[in-house]
Protein backbone atom coordinates (compact mmCIF):
# COMPACT_ATOMS: atom_id res chain seq x y z
CA UNK A 1 0.00 0.00 0.00
CA UNK A 2 1.08 3.26 -0.93
CA UNK A 3 1.76 5.21 2.11
CA UNK A 4 0.94 9.27 1.74
CA UNK A 5 2.87 12.12 3.64
CA UNK A 6 1.20 14.23 6.54
CA UNK A 7 1.81 17.15 4.84
CA UNK A 8 -0.57 16.15 1.34
CA UNK A 9 -3.65 15.41 4.05
CA UNK A 10 -3.11 11.88 3.80
CA UNK A 11 -2.25 9.96 6.97
CA UNK A 12 -2.75 6.14 7.47
CA UNK A 13 -4.56 4.09 10.94
CA UNK A 14 -3.78 0.86 10.48
CA UNK A 15 -4.13 -0.51 6.91
CA UNK A 16 -6.48 1.85 5.07
CA UNK A 17 -4.95 5.65 4.12
CA UNK A 18 -7.30 8.63 5.23
CA UNK A 19 -7.21 11.83 3.60
CA UNK A 20 -7.98 14.67 5.91
CA UNK A 21 -7.81 17.57 3.68
CA UNK A 22 -9.48 21.14 4.11
CA UNK A 23 -13.65 21.25 2.94
CA UNK A 24 -13.14 18.28 0.94
CA UNK A 25 -15.93 16.49 0.22
CA UNK A 26 -14.87 12.46 1.62
CA UNK A 27 -17.15 9.53 1.13
CA UNK A 28 -17.11 7.41 4.43
CA UNK A 29 -18.46 4.19 5.05
CA UNK A 30 -18.50 2.79 8.58
CA UNK A 31 -20.14 -0.35 9.97
CA UNK A 32 -21.63 -2.31 12.91
CA UNK A 33 -18.62 -4.52 15.18
CA UNK A 34 -20.69 -7.67 13.76
CA UNK A 35 -21.33 -6.82 10.34
CA UNK A 36 -18.28 -8.99 8.78
CA UNK A 37 -16.31 -11.74 10.45
CA UNK A 38 -12.22 -10.74 10.88
CA UNK A 39 -11.16 -14.07 9.53
CA UNK A 40 -12.87 -13.39 6.14
CA UNK A 41 -11.45 -9.88 6.04
CA UNK A 42 -8.07 -11.26 6.59
CA UNK A 43 -9.09 -13.69 3.76
CA UNK A 44 -9.57 -10.81 1.28
CA UNK A 45 -6.50 -9.16 2.34
CA UNK A 46 -4.57 -11.86 1.75
CA UNK A 47 -5.79 -12.94 -1.53
CA UNK A 48 -5.94 -9.13 -2.91
CA UNK A 49 -2.40 -8.71 -1.86
CA UNK A 50 -1.49 -11.88 -4.31
CA UNK A 51 -2.97 -10.49 -6.96
CA UNK A 52 -0.58 -8.90 -9.44
CA UNK A 53 -1.99 -5.45 -10.39
CA UNK A 54 -5.04 -5.17 -8.14
CA UNK A 55 -6.03 -2.06 -6.86
CA UNK A 56 -6.17 -3.16 -2.86
CA UNK A 57 -8.20 -0.15 -1.50
CA UNK A 58 -10.66 -0.27 -4.11
CA UNK A 59 -11.05 -4.10 -4.43
CA UNK A 60 -11.04 -4.58 -0.73
CA UNK A 61 -13.91 -1.92 -0.59
CA UNK A 62 -16.13 -3.47 -3.15
CA UNK A 63 -16.05 -6.87 -1.59
CA UNK A 64 -16.75 -5.20 2.18
CA UNK A 65 -20.13 -3.32 0.05
CA UNK A 66 -20.99 -6.42 -1.27
CA UNK A 67 -20.62 -8.64 1.82
CA UNK A 68 -22.32 -5.59 4.03
CA UNK A 69 -25.67 -5.95 1.56
CA UNK A 70 -26.28 -9.34 2.26
CA UNK A 71 -27.03 -8.32 5.76
CA UNK A 72 -25.02 -9.98 8.12
CA UNK A 73 -24.70 -9.29 12.18
CA UNK A 74 -27.35 -8.58 14.32
CA UNK A 75 -28.80 -5.60 11.79
CA UNK A 76 -29.25 -3.24 14.62
CA UNK A 77 -29.82 -0.57 12.30
CA UNK A 78 -32.81 -2.22 11.16
CA UNK A 79 -34.90 -1.06 14.88
CA UNK A 80 -36.50 2.10 13.42
CA UNK A 81 -35.36 3.81 17.08
CA UNK A 82 -31.67 2.80 16.75
CA UNK A 83 -31.66 4.43 13.03
CA UNK A 84 -33.42 7.07 14.03
CA UNK A 85 -31.22 7.84 16.76
CA UNK A 86 -27.90 7.62 13.61
CA UNK A 87 -29.69 9.58 11.27
CA UNK A 88 -30.67 12.57 14.29
CA UNK A 89 -26.80 12.39 15.06
CA UNK A 90 -25.83 12.68 11.63
CA UNK A 91 -28.02 15.91 10.96
CA UNK A 92 -27.29 17.10 13.97
CA UNK A 93 -23.92 18.86 13.31
CA UNK A 94 -25.02 19.38 9.53
CA UNK A 95 -24.05 22.84 8.41
CA UNK A 96 -21.81 23.88 11.84
CA UNK A 97 -18.84 21.02 11.49
CA UNK A 98 -19.35 19.82 8.11
CA UNK A 99 -21.90 19.90 5.25
CA UNK A 100 -23.95 16.51 5.49
CA UNK A 101 -24.77 15.98 1.21
CA UNK A 102 -26.33 12.85 1.01
CA UNK A 103 -26.08 9.45 3.62
CA UNK A 104 -28.40 6.25 4.06
CA UNK A 105 -28.57 4.19 7.18
CA UNK A 106 -28.59 0.30 6.42
CA UNK A 107 -28.98 -2.38 8.62
CA UNK A 108 -25.66 -3.29 9.48
CA UNK A 109 -23.64 -0.33 8.22
CA UNK A 110 -23.56 3.59 7.24
CA UNK A 111 -22.43 5.77 4.35
CA UNK A 112 -22.72 9.71 4.11
CA UNK A 113 -20.81 12.05 1.90
CA UNK A 114 -19.49 14.62 4.39
CA UNK A 115 -17.14 18.06 3.87
CA UNK A 116 -15.56 19.19 7.02
CA UNK A 117 -15.64 22.81 8.11
CA UNK A 118 -12.79 24.79 8.48
CA UNK A 119 -11.18 23.70 11.42
CA UNK A 120 -13.48 20.05 12.17
CA UNK A 121 -11.13 17.21 10.91
CA UNK A 122 -12.83 13.98 9.59
CA UNK A 123 -11.19 11.56 12.10
CA UNK A 124 -12.59 13.73 14.87
CA UNK A 125 -16.40 14.25 13.30
CA UNK A 126 -16.49 10.45 13.13
CA UNK A 127 -14.88 8.98 16.41
CA UNK A 128 -17.55 11.76 18.13
CA UNK A 129 -20.46 10.44 16.36
CA UNK A 130 -19.87 7.05 16.60
CA UNK A 131 -18.89 7.51 20.39
CA UNK A 132 -22.12 9.36 21.61
CA UNK A 133 -24.45 6.85 18.91
CA UNK A 134 -23.02 3.88 20.10
CA UNK A 135 -23.71 4.74 23.53
CA UNK A 136 -27.42 5.85 22.54
CA UNK A 137 -27.59 2.76 20.42
CA UNK A 138 -26.60 0.95 23.24
CA UNK A 139 -29.16 2.00 25.99
CA UNK A 140 -31.73 1.84 23.54
CA UNK A 141 -31.21 -2.30 23.06
CA UNK A 142 -30.48 -2.76 26.59
CA UNK A 143 -27.04 -4.47 25.83
CA UNK A 144 -22.95 -3.36 26.33
CA UNK A 145 -19.97 -4.34 24.21
CA UNK A 146 -18.62 -2.47 21.14
CA UNK A 147 -21.48 -1.27 18.59
CA UNK A 148 -19.50 -0.10 15.49
CA UNK A 149 -16.33 -1.63 14.09
CA UNK A 150 -13.56 0.82 15.14
CA UNK A 151 -12.13 1.64 11.73
CA UNK A 152 -14.27 3.34 9.08
CA UNK A 153 -13.36 3.67 5.05
CA UNK A 154 -13.36 6.96 3.33
CA UNK A 155 -12.55 8.41 -0.18
CA UNK A 156 -12.61 12.38 -0.79
CA UNK A 157 -14.21 12.95 -3.78
CA UNK A 158 -12.39 14.16 -7.17
CA UNK A 159 -14.88 16.11 -8.79
CA UNK A 160 -18.24 17.42 -9.80
CA UNK A 161 -18.73 13.89 -11.42
CA UNK A 162 -17.29 11.69 -8.96
CA UNK A 163 -19.38 14.03 -6.26
CA UNK A 164 -22.62 13.25 -8.00
CA UNK A 165 -22.04 9.20 -9.03
CA UNK A 166 -21.68 8.37 -4.91
CA UNK A 167 -24.45 10.44 -3.78
CA UNK A 168 -26.12 8.31 -6.66
CA UNK A 169 -24.14 5.15 -5.08
CA UNK A 170 -25.19 6.09 -1.50
CA UNK A 171 -28.82 6.52 -1.78
CA UNK A 172 -29.28 3.69 -4.18
CA UNK A 173 -28.04 1.31 -1.84
CA UNK A 174 -31.56 0.33 -0.34
CA UNK A 175 -32.69 -0.55 -3.84
CA UNK A 176 -29.40 -2.50 -4.57
CA UNK A 177 -29.57 -4.66 -1.61
CA UNK A 178 -33.38 -5.29 -1.99
CA UNK A 179 -35.04 -3.42 0.89
CA UNK A 180 -36.88 -1.23 -1.05
CA UNK A 181 -38.49 -0.33 -4.26
CA UNK A 182 -37.39 3.38 -5.16
CA UNK A 183 -34.60 5.21 -3.19
CA UNK A 184 -37.05 7.45 -1.90
CA UNK A 185 -38.81 4.59 0.02
CA UNK A 186 -36.03 4.40 2.29
CA UNK A 187 -37.00 6.59 5.46
CA UNK A 188 -33.18 7.07 6.68
CA UNK A 189 -31.86 8.61 3.87
CA UNK A 190 -31.50 11.59 2.14
CA UNK A 191 -33.03 10.51 -0.76
CA UNK A 192 -35.91 10.28 1.88
CA UNK A 193 -35.56 13.59 3.17
CA UNK A 194 -35.40 15.19 -0.36
CA UNK A 195 -38.64 13.85 -1.74
CA UNK A 196 -40.64 14.74 1.29
CA UNK A 197 -39.12 18.12 0.87
CA UNK A 198 -40.45 18.18 -2.43
CA UNK A 199 -43.90 17.03 -2.16
CA UNK A 200 -44.47 19.67 0.87
CA UNK A 201 -43.23 22.73 -1.76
Amino acid sequence: MRQHEATDGWHSRGYLPHFDGVEIAQFVTFRLSDSLPQQLLDKWRSELKGEAGANFDTALRRRIELYLDQGYGECHLKRPGVAELVQRSLLFFDRDRYRLSAWVIMPNHVHALITPRPGYELSRILQSLKSYTANEANKVLRRRGRFWQQESFDRYIRDSNHFVSVVRYIENNPVKARLCERPEDWPYSSAWFRHARAEIS
